[in-house]
């Protein structure tokens, strides 16, 4: 699948600390201890409707990650999924009366134009569900031949599951007690009724083909893949077992990305499918939860389309802390707009205070655990300095717009 264009990043002398982020499954801040390639896979969107600021301050904090990364010298391979093989999709084209392969192009045509404008490092495996389907097959046939997944004893619809007891560690990542994962595996595209199964969170790995959906060959029946099993084979088969990070939403803590580490856990009989979780609080409007199903949504495309600069709607969503669950207001619009416009205005100067301080606590704060609203203070200190005191340092200017740039992703020229 074809991803978006990249972006080109400025050289910024000198270099910050080692990155630390919270990992879920340990519940603490510790070191990311990556080699000479960094590796990350984030969990995709399901593209049946346009992009939200909940997606986009998800893909900006991973986009952070990659930056500070690519600034410590690290080479980055960075992947990401398109799940666009799924029930949500068909159900809104069966709502809206069209093919639900069309709609899924057009919705994942416009994601990329909406990172292309808030300028985020695209993916180097950008890969849809549809084209690793026999990578879900070999990997189901995998987890069958060990025992690891069954086959429901259903003459019409002979699905596969995963057995939850296949791995020891199963809810290490998320760290819940049972009762929590039975409500969040209902609410969440799970199925703990479904009759036939040996364990109500057995979780989907191919379901049979049912009738009016796509379905591909597999040794165990016509069909399509389940959603975690999904992640796991496009993860295994770009970056292996291991990688650095895994990255989304909370939303996405249980079950996704619990039952995706558990599956390729029990192919590999790795103790961890990544050395950090890594996920992102949610964005809220009015007081509620930013989601289609509440449908108070607002589209990154619609802002952009007002005449909204990407980069007022980079520093709106970076103003609070990545972990954090936050309101998107006009208030954190305008405050972001104002922003942008005094640090263009301090990068157009002919010259200022020496920004070298600066740069370096920009990188400090954000190596630790993308500490954005104490360095976006950093910036702004020295901003209003220059606009206000200016200074003898032609070079300061330059070196604090190409440090927003390569770091933040906010080109101020």
């Amino acid at each position: 699948m074809q991803s978006w264009s990249d972006v080109a990043i400025p050289s910024v002398p000198g270099q910050g600390p080692p990155l630390r982020l919270f990992d879920t499954a340990d519940r603490a801040v510790r070191p990311v201890t990556s080699g000479g390639t960094a590796t990350m896979y984030v969990c995709g969107i399901t593209p049946y409707d346009a992009t939200h600021l909940g997606h986009a301050a998800t893909y900006l904090t991973f986009d952070l990650v990659n930056r500070i990364w690519r600034d410590s010298g690290h080479d980055v391979h960075y992947v990401q999924n398109v799940t666009d093989v799924d029930d949500p999709l068909f159900e809104r084209a069966e709502r809206d009366g069209e093919d639900w392969v069309v709609l899924g192009m057009r919705e994942t045509a416009l994601f990329r134009e909406d990172m292309e404008a808030l300028r985020v490092l695209p993916p180097r495996d950008y890969i849809g569900a549809v084209e690793s389907v026999n990578e879900v097959v070999e990997l189901v046939e995998k987890l069958v031949a060990s025992g690891a997944a069954y086959i429901v004893d259903d003459a019409e619809y002979p699905d596969v599951y995963f057995r939850t007891d296949a791995t020891e560690q199963f809810g290490y990542e998320s760290g819940y007690d049972h009762d929590t994962m039975m409500r969040f595996f209902a609410e969440r595209g799970g199925d703990p009724e479904r009759p036939g199964k040996r364990d109500p969170l057995d979780a989907l790995l191919w379901r049979a083909e049912r009738p009016g959906e796509p379905a591909w060959p597999s040794p165990f029946g016509a069909g399509r893949p389940g959603w975690h099993i999904e992640c796991a084979a496009i993860a295994l088969n770009r970056i292996g077992s291991g990688f650095d990070v895994q990255g989304g939403g909370s939303d996405l803590i249980f079950p996704h990305h619990e039952y995706s580490a558990a599956h390729a856990e029990a192919v590999t009989g790795d103790r961890r499918f990544a050395r950090h979780y890594v996920h992102t609080g949610m964005i809220g409007l009015d007081g509620e939860k930013m989601s289609k199903s509440r449908g108070n949504l607002v589209f990154v495309s619609k802002l952009r389309g007002e005449g909204v600069d990407p980069a007022a709607i980079r520093l709106g969503l970076l103003s609070g802390h990545y972990r954090v669950d936050r309101p998107w207001t006009s208030e954190v619009l305008a405050a972001a707009a104002t922003r942008l416009a005094l640090w263009k205005q301090a990068a157009a100067l002919p010259s200022a205070a020496s920004a070298e301080d600066t740069v370096a606590r920009l990188r400090q704060h954000l190596a630790d655990d993308l500490d954005t609203p104490k360095a976006l203070d950093a910036l702004d200190g020295w901003a209003t300095f220059a606009v206000e005191r200016g200074g003898d340092d032609a070079s300061a200017p330059g070196l604090f717009a190409d440090a927003v740039d390569a770091l933040l992703g906010v080109n101020l020229r």
